[in-house]
């Protein structure tokens, strides 16, 4: 099965920039979606960028459009998510995670394999 492990975890300040890693194994061939999630104390949840198998396809929630960005390095079967300009409203468990459907967006429950996710913390 696929698996996930996520990495990159850190505590910043507000204003400062995280990156975030999520290296894969196993059939990542049957991957059709691989995106991020986060989950605040007391909060859902959160879809917050999707990047298709191939990389060329992108999706954001309007919560970060314009200061994250998600990729996928292909040969390091690894799933990135540089976050620039963070801000404490950003401050939560980071889980990376992967779709089997051919059409999904940021939904958990579209979502088959999760990763253990890595926390993030932005002091004001």
């Amino acid at each position: 099965q696929v698996q996930l492990v996520s990495s990159g975890g850190v505590s910043v300040q507000t204003g400062e920039s995280v990156r975030l890693s999520c290296t894969t194994s196993g059939p990542t061939f049957i991957v059709y979606h691989w995106a991020w999630f986060r989950e605040a104390p007391g909060k859902q949840r959160e879809g917050i960028a999707q990047v298709s198998s191939d990389g060329q396809n992108v999706l954001y929630a309007d919560s970060v459009k314009g200061r994250f960005g998600i990729g996928r390095d292909q040969i390091n079967e690894r799933i990135d998510l540089q976050m620039n300009n963070v801000s404490p409203e950003d401050s939560g468990v980071y889980y990376c995670a992967a779709s089997l459907l051919k059409n999904c967006g940021l939904t958990p429950t579209q979502y088959h394999y999760w990763g253990q996710g890595t926390q993030v913390v932005v002091s004001s």
